[in-house]
């Protein structure tokens, strides 16, 4: 038997629950979860050894920049975040499975129904399109709400949670949920308005790959979850997050960004943060900075200006390459057609707001828009790719 094996997932996860079952019983070997036709990407190997360590599954990461690799999650560190998770939220329920089960999202709903007892509800699984539509997630709300066990819980990302919003059958699916968790990428302080002015009970979410997923709701780690700061500058200091579901490294790679202290598993994020009494607020990636006339500009704090001005709009910041700037600020709103030529006749006057809201170096100098940003992972901006597609 091979180390490591790779098991494609799909919406129907019911063929590879016999495997993930195993898995959950700490019986090898460690799995490889991928979607179809996927299972020979970089380090997926099947004779790929993982240097003896216990059951479980390594899962791709997906951050906005960086190289994908696969984050080691131990059995253990599974169930501690199942089992963290449902005590946090009220008890074992009921699970909607509407994300990727290859992702880390999508796969912990379908594990921690597997502990509850149960297989995940189905539901329509996709990030935006034909995948995810707000009247197909009302039909699978329906479905479920057929058997009647409670709490009913469902994960989501900020797209598919608007998506939803937009619909009124979808909206009101969602309020019977006894928890929505969002999380996978950050979510417009006014989304999250309309979703809980809506009567659903959203729970916000803050974890990746390599922590089992969200370990953060609402600001408060999980039980057994530790946060620290290193450093502290004008947007906090950097993330570690550290306790029982944390990743035991990379499969094959060697990084520092994973510590053991004391028995206790650390990982150094890209993100900083700030602490107070308790409750950690993310301020933005530590490698968003725009360098632009040879000075900084921190790209979360230029894009939580522009929604302030424009909330009902999603929006990045990113630097483009400049001649003269070296690099300029660059405001994308995500529109289109009629929404897009909205956007931009709001724009001067949202310009004249931030001109007095921000220093004059940081104020955005480009403004684009685009249908849909590009996408890696559960939802996470592709801003490498966005900015290339901007720069031709």
């Amino acid at each position: 038997m091979p180390a490591c094996e790779p098991l494609p997932l799909t919406s129907d996860v019911r063929p590879a629950l016999p495997a993930l079952r195993r898995m959950l019983d700490g019986q090898g070997p460690l799995l490889l979860p991928c979607a179809p036709g996927e299972e020979h990407g970089p380090g997926d190997a099947a004779d790929t050894d993982d240097g003896g360590r216990t059951a479980g599954v390594a899962v791709a990461t997906s951050g906005s920049t960086g190289t994908p690799k696969r984050a080691i999650l131990p059995t253990a560190a599974l169930r501690a975040s199942a089992e963290a998770t449902h005590d946090v939220l009220g008890g074992p329920g009921r699970w909607l499975l509407a994300l990727p089960p290859h992702h880390v999202a999508g796969l912990q709903v379908v594990l921690r129904s597997l502990l509850a007892g149960h297989e995940p509800a189905p539901g329509p699984v996709g990030l935006s399109g034909a995948g995810f539509t707000a009247a197909g997630f009302a039909r699978a709300v329906a479905r479920a709400g057929e058997s009647g066990q409670r709490p009913r819980y469902v994960s989501l990302v900020p797209t598919q949670l608007d998506r939803v919003l937009d619909d009124p059958a979808g909206t009101a699916a969602l309020a019977t949920f006894d928890a929505v968790l969002v999380g996978g990428a950050a979510a417009r302080a006014e989304l999250l308005d309309r979703a809980r002015e809506a009567g659903a009970r959203v729970v916000v979410t803050y974890g990746m790959s390599e922590t089992a997923g969200g370990c953060v709701y609402d600001g408060v780690p999980l039980p057994g979850v530790r946060v620290r700061l290193d450093g502290a500058g004008s947007d906090g200091g950097r993330i570690e997050l550290g306790g029982s579901t944390v990743a035991s490294g990379y499969l094959g790679v060697e990084s520092p960004a994973f510590t053991c202290v004391d028995g206790v598993r650390w990982f150094r994020t890209d993100d900083l943060g700030r602490l107070t009494d308790g409750r950690l607020e993310v301020r933005g990636r530590a490698d968003d900075v725009i360098v632009t006339g040879g000075l900084k500009v921190a790209a979360h704090v230029v894009a939580e200006a522009v929604s302030a001005q424009l909330p009902d709009v999603p929006c990045v910041v990113v630097g483009l390459p400049d001649p003269h700037w070296g690099e300029v600020v660059t405001v994308v709103f995500v529109a289109a057609g009629d929404a897009a030529r909205g956007v931009r006749s709001r724009w001067p006057a949202a310009l004249v707001a931030l001109r007095a809201a921000l220093p004059a170096h940081a104020v955005p100098r480009r403004v684009e828009t685009v249908p849909a940003l590009p996408l890696r992972g559960p939802g996470k901006p592709d801003l490498g790719a966005l900015r290339a597609a901007l720069a031709r």
